[in-house]
């Protein structure tokens, strides 16, 4: 047959069994010649770490913000992810993440929209695109706020061998073994807890977990008497005493923190943050327990040291309502006091707007023409014109409302010899002195 014929030159050839088949023989080898492999495990990705995690104490409540992420550790978009974690731990620093979400509190968690579809997702590189994400839970991308209150356990250290069941030497006390408690320091330490949070997948799968913030466990300073409030036409001036103490910080008394030998002095600076509480659009007065309330309303960017703070937001007729609140910085951790009952203004306007300046008269045939300087005053209702007789003090009122141009015309029969002043008026109706005199006499 042809093809047997075929068969038979082709394998008489001599470049068939000469190197060659080696060769094709080793490339078959690398590229397993189409034999398939085991199967790869399904993608599954993982929400990043939310952003721009912070944590501050304050009082007995610690004030928790966080971004919930929008990638995924790959970077892609958007998020697969179903809810955030957040986690308060009181234990050893050397925890692990496993130890520390295993051991710790869950404090809060919040369900976020979930990709319909996990698997279609934009590239870093790729124009942003619209999301399909299902309706329930926060957007990705938003902040989102919450308040923990610390209670008895959070003051309770957590024991990493106790909890892991290994063997947990004898307890020795303050009293049997001055020599061999721990030595703390320098710089000395404070006790204190840490905050984190995690993105969950819908599969149970977490994310990274945001940087670990800690919180001071120790009592928290005491707040300044509430504060004054004094204003005048550009700034409302709050002032406040000095806070008596900062409250005690030693950590061999906090809670069921192991006793410790303190080497150095530990320093404590005090500071302060200003809040604005004033009334929301409800017109509801805030009381001491609004005041006590998360960061929203702070004016201080950073803790000021004096006991005075100056607001250029006036807007007259409005009710500003203000507190302040002491921060005592320990050993490089930083916590509030309480908020004392917020003082309340509503800012009125007394302050008369300044004179009129440069007020000049020039005749004309039946007409005194009076014209003066602008005034910059921002708050400028107008001007009053008054005259009176020649050598009179007593100038009346000439014009029945402000005119708000600086110039008037005054009707004279020939020979009569006027003097003129002006004053300007504000929106509030407060009258300014008056300006220079003018005399003139109509033609």
């Amino acid at each position: 047959m042809m093809i047997g014929h075929h068969d038979r030159r082709a394998r008489s050839r001599p470049w068939a069994t000469g190197p060659a088949v080696s060769a094709l023989i080793v490339v078959c080898g690398f590229v397993a010649c189409g034999k398939k492999g085991p199967p790869l495990p399904p993608l599954v990705r993982v929400p990043g770490p939310p952003a721009d995690f912070t944590a501050e104490r304050r009082g007995d409540d610690v004030a928790v913000q966080f971004t919930v992420p929008t990638a995924n550790t790959d970077g892609t978009r958007p998020a697969n992810i179903e809810r955030v974690d957040v986690y308060r731990f009181t234990g050893p620093s050397i925890a692990n993440d496993d130890q520390l979400l295993k051991l710790g509190t869950k404090v809060a968690s919040f369900p976020v929209k979930t990709p319909r579809n996990p698997d279609v997702t934009t590239e870093p590189d790729e124009p942003a695109e619209e999301p399909d994400l299902k309706d329930d839970g926060l957007d990705q991308g938003s902040t989102t706020q919450l308040e923990d209150t610390l209670d008895a356990d959070a003051f309770k250290p957590v024991d990493l061998a106790s909890a892991d069941r290994k063997p947990r030497a004898k307890q020795q006390t303050a009293a049997d073994n001055q020599g061999s408690q721990p030595l703390v320091g320098p710089p000395r330490t404070v006790p204190s807890a840490v905050y984190v949070a995690v993105g969950i997948n819908p599969k149970g799968r977490r994310g990274p977990l945001t940087r670990r913030v800690p919180i001071p466990l120790v009592p928290p300073p005491q707040p300044p008497a509430a504060p004054q409030v004094t204003w005048d036409e550009t700034t409302i001036r709050i002032t406040w005493t000095q806070s008596s103490s900062a409250g005690p910080t030693d950590s061999s008394n906090a809670g069921d923190v192991l006793p410790s030998r303190i080497i150095g002095a530990l320093i404590t600076t005090l500071s302060y943050h200003v809040y604005d509480v004033s009334p929301g659009p409800s017109g509801a007065q805030p009381s001491a327990s609004t005041a006590a309330q998360s960061g929203l309303g702070r004016l201080t960017n950073t803790p000021v040291p004096d006991t005075q703070f100056e607001d250029t937001r006036i807007a007259w007729g409005t009710t500003r309502c203000y507190t302040v609140r002491t921060v005592a910085t320990i050993g490089g951790l930083s916590l509030e006091s309480d908020a004392p009952p917020p003082t309340c203004k509503t800012l009125t306007d007394t302050f008369p707007p300044a004179a009129p300046r440069d007020l000049r008269a020039v005749s004309t045939e039946g007409t005194i023409s009076l014209i003066w300087e602008p005034s910059r005053e921002k708050d400028l209702a107008g001007y009053i014109v008054l005259r009176g007789p020649f050598g009179s003090d007593a100038l009346q009122r000439i014009t029945p409302e402000p005119i708000k141009p600086s110039n008037f015309d005054d009707k004279a029969q020939t020979g009569s010899h006027f003097v003129y002043a002006v004053q300007a008026i504000d929106t509030a109706g407060n009258v300014s002195p008056m300006s220079n005199r003018a005399e003139e006499t109509a033609r």
